[in-house]
């Protein structure tokens, strides 16, 4: 057996999801596929995947088998650059975030990052969850929170911060706060991975935590943002997100002299050993970008 091919037909399977997905995409039968397999998995003495008729999932064996894997496909792929000179990026990247944040930063550093790389590719998927990047087939998530999962690797690229805003509409008919703790008196809306009932805040008196309440709540923030823009209630946005409706006076700011509380937005992956060049050129991109942009430059 090609141990070398059988962990490329190994990990092709997993990234595709299907045997005969794997199977077309390295050119070969569907027999071959299920032999390199059966062959990987007799050598490892081990099953690697479960295999039902609706889909395909790691086993505990397999799961480790597949960091292995990649981090050995990974360093061959570089070998072979270093040997031919191209450092050039190739490949293609899975890449996952919010909704809001695809929208406002991603879909645009993805665009320019192509037009610089052509030979690159990358698939985004929009999710407002955490999820197990080994399970999705993730190669790098983009997450903003202040809670990392201390089992994987995370590189602080940029800063994410919040204004509490709401409609001049809202204000009018329901008064306009004047200090924080008259948050409680008003309808917040709230986004259910942050915040949901506490609000942080820095200011002149140092921090203060307010509790918060409403009629409304979401897993996502941009269905916030729009409720907030009907004139529903008050809430806690990324400023990235609410900028522009700011400028025109559509949202007003309330509290300008207390800043809310900071989340840092982190490049979430799953090795630091033998990063692939193309993850590690993405990534580079992605710290210069946010470096060069006040909206998201680290402070």
């Amino acid at each position: 057996m090609d141990r070398l091919t059988a962990l490329q037909v190994f990990v092709a399977v997993v990234e595709q999801g299907s045997l005969s997905a794997a199977a077309e995409r390295l050119d070969m039968s569907r027999a071959m596929v299920s032999r390199y397999l059966a062959e990987l998995e007799q050598w490892m003495g081990a099953r690697l995947l479960h295999r039902t008729t609706r889909r395909l999932s790691l086993t505990g064996p397999g799961e480790e088998a597949l960091n292995r894997a990649q981090r050995m496909l990974a360093l061959g792929e570089e070998m072979t650059q270093l040997a031919s000179g191209d450092q050039t990026p190739k490949g293609q990247l899975r890449v996952t975030c919010s909704y809001s944040l695809a929208d406002a930063f991603l879909i645009r550093a993805a665009h320019d990052y192509l037009a610089r790389w052509p030979a690159t590719a990358i698939d985004i998927l929009q999710l407002d969850r955490t999820v197990n990047l080994v399970e999705e087939r993730i190669d790098l998530a983009i997450r903003i929170t202040n809670d990392l999962d201390p089992n994987l690797v995370a590189r602080r690229i940029g800063d994410c911060r919040s204004v509490v805003c709401a409609t001049p509409a809202y204000l009018a008919a329901h008064g306009t706060p004047k200090q924080l703790q008259d948050l409680a008196r008003h309808n917040c809306l709230t986004y259910a991975y942050f915040g949901k009932s506490l609000w942080q805040f820095s200011g002149l008196e140092g921090p203060q935590a307010v509790p918060v309440s409403g009629n409304l709540s979401a897993n996502q923030s941009h269905l916030l943002l729009k409720a907030t823009l009907l004139g529903t209630g008050i809430s806690l946005q990324p400023r990235y997100a609410a900028t522009e409706y700011l400028a025109r006076g559509e949202l007003i700011a309330l509290f300008p002299e207390c800043e809310p509380q900071q989340l840092g937005v982190h490049a979430v992956y799953t090795t630091r050993r033998q990063m692939t060049p193309l993850l590690r050129s993405f990534l580079d991109f992605l710290v210069e970008r946010m470096a060069s942009d006040p909206m998201w430059r680290m402070q």
